[in-house]
Formats: C-alpha cells, structure tokens, sequence
C-alpha cells in the first residue's frame, strides 16, 4: 500500500476540494490538472490533485517539505508522466494539448528550485543557449535575450560568467532563462530561495508584472509573506492531497479564525475573539481604562499550520 504517513486535518471545503474548490477559477484557464496521482515506489506523491490556473492568474502552491509540490511542477512540465490523470494546457492561437507535445511545451516556462545555468558560460550565452532550445533564431532571439537581461535587471553583467553572479542574481538569471522564449504559463518552483531582501523584492516585482502582461503562473513557496503580497489564490497541498485552494481572503476567513483583540489592564490582560474590535474594547473599557490594546488578525500562516499540522517534519 502507498506510504500515507502523518495525520490529516478535516477542511470545511466539502469533499470535492480538490473537483470544485480547486477548480475554481475566473480567468480563461491555461493550465488544468486533473485528478493527478503519481507514486514514487511505495510512497503517494500526488493523490487526485484537480487545479486550474487562469490567464493573468497567480496561484501558490504552499505545503511542508516531502507535500508533493515539486513532484507537482515536474508532471506539470512534462519532466514526469503521472500515473492516473491529466495536465491539460491550452494557449491562445489553437495550441492545446499535453505537455509531451513539443509545440505545447514551448509555451511552458520553468525555473526550477535547483538552478538551471551554466557557471562557465555568461549569463547572455546561458539564455541564448534556453532560447535556442525552444525555437528561437535571428533577430527574434536576440531580442528576447536582451529583453529578458532588461527585464530582470542584468543587461549590464550581460557578458560576465554566472560562476561570478550573486546569489540573487543567479535566482534572476534563473528567472530570465525560464521566460526568455516568451511562454504563457510560468511554473516557479522556490524561485527566491537563499536569496537577500533586495533581490526578493526585485523577483517578485518581476512575477507581478508577468501577471500583468497576461502570464499564467504557478508559484510554489514556503514563504508565506510572499504568498499573501503576490498570489491571486493559493493552494495548500500535504500528503499529496489539495486540502484547501481559495482566495486568501476566504482561507482566512475559513480556517485562521476572527481577529484576537488583546487588552492590557492594570494587572491583567484579557484576550478576545471578535468580529468588532473596536466594539469589543468599548464594551471592557466599560468602569475600567485599558493601559493598551492590539488588534492580532488571521494570517496565512495559521492556515497552514490549522491545515497541515504543527509537527516538525524532514
């Protein structure tokens, strides 16, 4: 039997998170997943997973380490058959089908979470060897080369060997070579990890403005303040299963509870869940003057630990 280890949280979602939740979606749909199962020997990577990602749509995809997330991406690019299911895509222009299809994956971009790069080669060779790969020639992929270097900031270390590139700029050119060919859908696997704040903030603006040009992507993270700043939906995988794919307004609403209004009193501190804080303080302010108060909302995180556990995992 396949390795099912760990418990599982029951969602409010309904039974058919993953056909009807998961599916949702209100963008013309790029991507769709299918009930997607996928076994690595004796252990279930993927168990039915059904996701759709829109034209313009940003959707995370946020779980523990081992969830399935990048077993996910790899059928999703074609790198790995699934065992039951379908990765349906679809591109404007008529361009439809599988992943298998070379003409279908040439509209599919992916920087993995190992970097994909060339040390010895500078970072212009390494996009003009990627584009090449997909087809382009010329003039069109010179272009795109110095629209990609343009678009991630590195048109002025165009010539430099990547061995010499920082971290950050490594992740960018990582970026670059996912998008040189000019791809509609975008699969982004940890695409900040190991890097600084700077070069953070620099890759999510990046993803934001491929959202706005009409990309399709799907953003796997375990960073949770970057879910909450650039994702449109986000989807928690664990154990293989989608427990929960919504709008994070609606995940937090679902599953982190009502905003904690913490009063601090002369020799107390009371703490409530409430729907009206400033309500609520009026009413314990009532023959006694609080010293102070905050306001604690719901955030992503405690969606995920209510959904995935707490338990620390390898």
């Amino acid at each position: 039997m396949p390795d099912r280890r760990g418990p599982r949280t029951p969602v409010d979602l309904g039974a058919n998170v993953s056909l009807h939740a998961a599916m949702a979606y209100t963008a013309r749909p790029v991507l769709e997943l299918v009930d997607l199962r996928k076994s690595h020997g004796r252990t279930l990577a993927l168990d039915g997973v059904s996701l759709r990602v829109g034209a313009g749509e940003i959707v995370g995809l946020l779980g523990p380490n081992g969830a399935g997330k990048s077993t996910l991406v790899s059928c999703t690019a074609g790198l790995l058959a699934a065992d039951h299911g379908e990765v349906r895509l679809a591109f404007s222009g008529g361009v439809s089908g599988s992943p298998r299809d070379p003409a279908v994956r040439r509209q599919i971009g992916l920087a993995p979470q190992a970097l994909a790069l060339y040390d010895e080669l500078s970072g212009a060779e390494n996009l003009r060897f990627f584009a090449g790969l997909q087809g382009c020639a010329g003039p069109q992929l010179r272009a795109r080369v110095d629209a990609a270097l343009e678009f991630v900031g590195l048109s002025e270390r165009r010539e430099d060997r990547v061995k010499t590139y920082s971290g950050g700029m490594a992740r960018r050119l990582n970026l670059a070579a996912a998008l040189v060919h000019d791809p509609a859908l975008l699969l982004l696997d940890e695409p900040t990890v190991g890097v600084d704040p700077q070069s953070r903030a620099h890759l999510l603006s990046n993803i934001e403005q491929l959202r706005a040009q009409g990309k399709a992507v799907l953003y796997t993270t375990h960073y949770m303040e970057e879910a909450q700043r650039i994702c449109d939906r986000v989807a928690i995988i664990d154990h293989g299963q989608l427990l929960a794919v919504d709008r994070l307004d609606a995940l937090l609403a679902g599953h982190a509870g009502k905003p904690q209004l913490v009063v601090e009193f002369e020799g107390e501190r009371e703490s409530i869940e409430t729907d009206d804080p400033l309500a609520t303080l009026n009413e314990l302010a009532q023959g006694r003057a609080p010293l102070g108060f905050r306001v604690e909302r719901p955030t992503l995180e405690q969606v995920f630990l209510q959904l995935t556990g707490r338990s620390l995992r390898e």
